[in-house]
């Protein structure tokens, strides 16, 4: 009796996962879309203000982090800016707690959707294969129910199922391979935050702040 169910179950679900992959790859391609774009244009200016800081170091110049907190177009500026107020306000002391919390509250958006992302890419795969499951049940399930059927009616039953496994896998790679390249941009951004600290720290003890 259970297992009626189930098979009752494997004439439609199969078609319902293809439709449900079809969904997720809507989404995984606009988060991928969306969040391209934007870390882009954060990663520009990241690898822009990671120059000046090159340069600051080179030449000595640590009164470079003041020109880096007037730019509000980045967000190493923008984080300058906080840690450069707060120098002129209180010093040196509590300058790090400060900087690290503006970067714990902009890390959420800079890595918005990738969990979205992540998720995507390793359930994908199972997704895929569970309509290929389903779509074998339904094959043979047809095969035992029709005396008239044949081997042809069973294999092109299965070769409908594999598609599943194939739209899981076509869903999750794309998935995988952006997650892993925007998480390295992030990290890049990150890297660029706290090398702008470490620049501040030291403009601060310069200044006797």
């Amino acid at each position: 009796m259970f297992a009626e169910k189930i098979f009752a179950i494997a004439h439609y679900a199969d078609q319902v996962v293809l439709i449900v992959l079809v969904i997720m790859s809507v989404l995984s391609i606009g988060m991928i879309f969306e969040r391209f774009m934007t870390l882009k244009k954060i990663s520009q200016e990241s690898i822009r203000v990671r120059q000046r800081i090159k340069m600051a170091l080179q030449t000595n110049s640590l009164q470079d982090f003041e020109d880096i907190a007037k730019d509000p177009s980045s967000l190493e500026g923008r984080a300058a800016s906080q840690g450069m107020k707060h120098l002129k306000e209180t010093g040196l002391s509590g300058f790090e707690e400060v900087f690290n919390t503006y970067v714990l509250i902009e890390r959420p958006d800079l890595e918005k959707y990738l969990a979205v992302l992540a998720t995507i890419a390793s359930n994908a795969p199972f997704i895929g294969l569970l309509g290929t499951v389903l779509g074998i049940m339904k094959a043979f399930n047809d095969l035992a129910q029709a005396s008239d059927a044949g081997q042809q009616t069973v294999m092109a039953g299965i070769s409908v199922a594999l598609v599943a496994t194939a739209a899981g896998l076509f869903v999750a790679i794309p998935a995988g391979i952006f997650y892993n390249y925007f998480i390295r941009k992030v990290k890049g951004i990150l890297g660029s935050l706290d090398s702008v600290k470490e620049l501040g720290i030291a403009y601060a003890k310069k200044k006797g702040l």
